[in-house]
This record gives structure tokens, sequence and C-alpha cells, in this order.
């Protein structure tokens, strides 16, 4: 393309409307996405008079071979596709946030009869009520026994009232952690009672609840019952320390703020976000960013806001900002649109609020200074490493690169994987499985063409392609390439007779490394994951069509209950360990049934010994 690209013929032709523009380098990747209100003037202004460019964006434009645009409607329409080619493309000169992380939310499904309490990570937009996002998976666990034990909700999916009285009680109501609304031992006024308790006390409100237990201890211990005493004070300390330990907010709330502010070190950065629940701090987090020399606070924080909120499922009222980001008035009605209610973007000026920014800009510090040897570390083991791979290989500006591995055993269930680093680092949202659909037997070099060819299918090819194996992989592998016109160097991972890695194959000759080297261990971690990855999924294969096999052979049990098995039991072994009460507690058995199976399973495994004389 940059061959026959006149950039000064081209940006003449830029529209005057709104819209996102893609920036290529000579090898084809997309090293900057922006938007614009007018692309014909925004664009311009990369290639016009170097002063006051910020050297992050004259470095960019010294690699700029071609550029692209989409016209959209609105400029609201332009920020919308801009987060998500950046999301999808992840561009080099892009400010990236690093850090992916995810916040639980509890669920109460309030839309039932009889309603269920449990954690869930995306908050929809149904009849239940949401609470959080915490940002403490232990508070949600702790939070969530805690609840268990004080209200006795029940767990299970049976669908109630329809299915009151069909099957036996679970193990939850024999501990008195259930009160057994499947067996009708509890009204829907009574159970739903305790429902509006739970809910006070997500919501924060736990002075009720403090008393009653508090009454209740005196009262036990008055009367010398000292081990429900005991038991009483135990839940109400659990009480008090789950309600200092949660970081939660209840979502019908209208007073909700983040507080963010940022620290930059080079090309690192650190956001800090202070998460303020019903006027209280109520947690805190930082996350790492990845940005060029040059780079603003006010551009940290702008493509902070835009990647994390349009990742995470709750948005707050208010966002509280260090410095003023460009586009905000647009970024605030964006935010609007994904909330459903007005966010307002602001930046602090004096008083308490500018304290809290404050606060947050040196928590920020804090956490750079203390980290600082920390990314100098992870820079060699990951950046570091690929400049080492390059200068070994001769190669220049490998960003993304791809292992693949075949597993199989005699034949059986031959499936691939490909796992997917960039700059050195596992990208885990990009991995790939693959069912080998037309070879026949244990071919791994068929195996593997078959999978690269369906791989090169598909957009954003890597940099570099690593094969867990020597010439023959490295051959097919580039047999298939050649055939589809398309060219990605290919090496191989060559390991030794203790199946470790010795070497690189490349251009038919294998290339010594020095093991001591961070390019070897990061070669070595590809290597380990490709493989982990197809092993694991070769034998979720197998232990599924296991499962499936022989339960398909087991008098009374059908389809349903096959299913049932296989969700609760992760393999033959879990479940031939299982006692007949404990298959009689999952959904679709009863006593009955579950006799049947325990007593196959028992013939079954009679059999294997006398079969296999093991003992």
């Amino acid at each position: 393309m940059s061959q026959v690209f006149d950039i000064e013929e081209e940006l003449k032709k830029l529209p005057a409307k709104p819209g996102v523009y893609l920036m290529h380098n000579s090898l084809d990747e997309i090293i900057y996405v922006g938007k614009a209100i007018r692309l014909k003037n925004r664009v311009r202004q990369y290639f016009q008079s170097s002063k006051n460019k910020s050297a992050k964006i004259l470095k960019m434009v010294s690699h700029i071979a071609w550029f692209e645009y989409i016209v959209t409607d609105s400029e609201l329409e332009a920020l919308m596709l801009e987060c998500n080619l950046i999301k999808e493309y992840r561009p080099r000169y892009n400010t990236m946030l690093t850090d992916d992380k995810g916040y639980p939310y509890i669920r109460v499904t309030v839309e039932e009869d009889f309603p269920r309490v449990f954690k869930v990570h995306q908050m929809k937009k149904d009849k239940s009520r949401y609470f959080g996002p915490y940002t403490s998976h232990l508070a949600v666990a702790d939070t969530l026994e805690l609840l268990q034990k004080l209200f006795n909700l029940r767990t299970c999916r049976r669908v109630l009232p329809r299915d009151i009285g069909k099957e036996r009680s679970c193990l939850n109501y024999h501990m008195g952690r259930c009160s057994a609304p499947c067996q009708g031992l509890i009204s829907k006024e009574d159970y739903g009672k305790n429902v509006e308790e739970v809910l006070r006390f997500l919501a924060g409100d736990t002075k009720e609840i403090v008393k009653k237990l508090t009454r209740q201890m005196n009262e036990a211990s008055a009367n010398l019952n000292f081990e429900e005493a005991i038991r009483l004070r135990d839940l109400l300390n659990s009480v008090n320390r789950v309600a200092e330990k949660q970081k939660i907010t209840d979502t019908g709330e209208d007073f909700d703020r983040d507080v963010i502010a940022c620290a930059i070190d080079g090309k690192e950065a650190i956001v800090q976000v202070f998460f303020m629940r019903d006027g209280k701090m109520m947690g805190r987090d930082h996350f790492h960013m990845e940005c060029e020399e040059g780079t603003t606070c006010s551009e940290i924080l702008e493509d902070f806001v835009k990647q994390f909120y349009s990742g995470t499922p709750f948005i707050p009222g208010e966002l509280f900002l260090q410095e003023e980001i460009a586009d905000q008035t647009v970024i605030s009605s964006w935010l609007s649109g994904l909330r459903g209610r007005k966010v307002a973007v602001i930046v602090p000026k004096r008083g308490e609020k500018e304290r809290l920014i404050e606060l947050a800009r040196k928590n920020a510090e804090t956490v750079l200074e203390r980290d600082r040897d920390k990314i100098k570390r992870e820079e060699q083991r990951t950046r570091g490493a690929v400049r080492e791979i390059e200068e070994l290989l001769g190669l220049v500006d490998i960003h993304r690169m791809e292992a693949y591995d075949i597993s199989n055993i005699s034949g059986f269930e031959s499936v691939g994987s490909m796992v997917v680093f960039e700059d050195g680092k596992p990208r885990k949202n990009d991995y790939r499985k693959f069912r080998i659909r037309t070879v026949s037997g244990p071919d791994d070099y068929a195996s593997m063409e078959e999978v690269i060819g369906r791989r090169l299918k598909h957009e954003k090819l890597p940099d570099l392609i690593l094969m867990d194996g020597g010439k023959g992989q490295v051959h097919a592998a580039e047999k298939v390439l050649l055939q589809a016109g398309v060219w990605i160097p290919v090496c191989g991972m060559v390991k030794d007779d203790h199946h470790n890695t010795r070497g690189i194959y490349y251009r038919d000759e294998e290339i010594p490394i020095d093991r001591r080297s961070e390019g070897f261990h990061l070669i070595t971690r590809i290597q380990d994951e490709a493989h982990r990855f197809a092993i694991t999924y070769h034998r979720g294969l197998h232990t599924k069509n296991s499962i499936k096999s022989v339960l398909s052979e087991i008098p009374g049990v059908g389809p349903k209950r096959e299913k049932a098995l296989i969700r609760h039991f992760t393999d033959m072994d879990a479940l031939k360990k299982a006692s007949v009460e404990e298959i009689a507690a999952i959904d679709g058995f009863n006593l009955s049934a579950a006799k049947q199976v325990a007593e196959y399973l028992q013939k079954e495994s009679a059999q294997e010994i006398k079969e296999t004389g093991e003992e």
C-alpha cells in the first residue's frame, strides 16, 4: 500500500466530517487510531510543521506509510468506534491499559418467588438487584457465606414453587444453611422477609442485624446456653468484619463517584482510582498504563477513561479527574449513554474534592515508586526478551507472536492450540483451539497444516510464528503460508533428548540460544503455554466423551440426567467416589436413580480390576 499511497494527494481528499482514522506503517500494521470532529483538519495536522508536536507524535509520524479513515454520523459515534478499534488492534502508539481486571457483583434474583443470592461478573439489565462492584473477591466470598448463615436462602436452581416436594432437600438444609423452600418448610411471605433483610444488609444497613444478634447472644448466655452464645458471637464478629471489608454500593443509588489521577515515569504510568459510594471511600485500585515518552497526564487520563469504562459493567454518576481531557463533553455523553443516566466528568479546583484528587495523585506516585524496579524487571522479561529474539533472528518490529501445538493420543481426538504473546506478554483472549477435521490418525504435520490454514482465514496476522517442533513442523507451516501468498517468518522451538528447548530452527538452520538469556526464557514460556493449552483442551474432550459414553449405558440415565452428572462432576473418578446421597442431591435425581448409578459404577470398577489385575 505504501508504494502507491501518495500522502499529500490523499490529504486533499479528506472530508470535513467526523470519523476515525487509522495510521499504518510500512509493514501494514495499525500503529495509531484516533478520532476527529473534522477528519480533514485533524489528520492534516500530523503532517504539517513539527512545532508544538510531542516527541511521541513526531516518532509516530515518522513511521506512517499510509492511512485510512471511516466517516461517522457524529463525534459521539466516532468515539465509540475509536474505543472498539483500539481494543481490537491495540496500536503501538496508543496509550494502552495493561491490566485486565474485572470486578464481581452480588446478584439477588428478586424477580423469583424464592430469590437466590450469588456472585456474578456482569451486571445485566434484568429485574434482579445488583450490588457492587466489589474490589475484593474475598469480600464477596465472605459476604455470601455470612448471608447464607444468617438468612438461610436457597442456592439451588430448582424452579419454585413448581418443583416443591419433587426432590429431597439438599445438604445445605441439613447443615442449617437453607430454610428448604423446596420442601414447603417456609412460606413465601416469611422467605420474602429474609430477602428484605438481605437487601438491607447489602445496602450497608447492618445496625438491625447487629442489635438482633447481640440480643440473642446475651439471652443465650443468660440461659447458660453457651454453645449457642458462642455461635452467635462468631456470627456477630463475621458481620462486623464483612461490614468493614466489603466494598459495595447498591446500584439503585444515584450518588456514586470515581476519583482518578495519574503519575508518569518515562514509558510507564500508574492511574489511581478511588471508588466512592454513598459519600464514603469504599475502595481503591491502581492500573498500569504503557505509553510513549512525552505522553501527558491529560492523554493518559483520556485513554484510561475510554478503555476502562468501555469494559466495566458499572459506571458511576461522576468522574473526578486530575486534569481536563480532550473531548470531555463528548466522553460525558458517551458514558451517559452506557450508564443510562447522566454522567458528569469534572476537574475539581478547590476544597475537599480537589484534596481527593491530590490524595489519588500521591497514591499513584507511591505505587509507581514502589513498582519501579518491578516494572524494569517486567520490561526486561517481556519487551527486552522480544528484542533479543529480534536480534537473534535478524528481524525488526516483532510485536505479536503466535505459537502452535498438536495434541492427540494415537490420533484419537486430535486437537491444535494457538497461544498469542504480544510484546512478550500472553494475550489469552486471543488464544484459539482447533479440533482437527480433515486428518485421520496421528499425523502431526498434516494436522498442523490444517490448523495454520484455518488460522489464515482470520485477520490480524502475527509478526512471528513459533512451532512446537523443528524442521518438519516449520516446513508444514511454511507450505501453507506459501500457498496462501502470505509471508510470515516461522521458526521452530527445538528440544533436546530431555524435552528441554535447546535452540531455534529458522531458515533451515538451528540457531543456538543462550539458556541464561531473557529471550530463551520467553521462548520456553511460550512453548510451555502452547503445550499446556493443547493438552488441557484434549484432556477435556477426552474426559467429556469418556463420561458420556459410560453414562449412556447406565439404566435410568437419560439425556437430562446425563447432562446433570457431567455438569456436576469433573471426571469419572469424581463420579465413582460420590456417595448415593450426593448423587441423589443433584437436580433431576432421586434416591432410586442415584442407587442405580452407584451400583452400575461399582460393577464397572470391579470388572476393570478383574481385567487389568490392578488392586
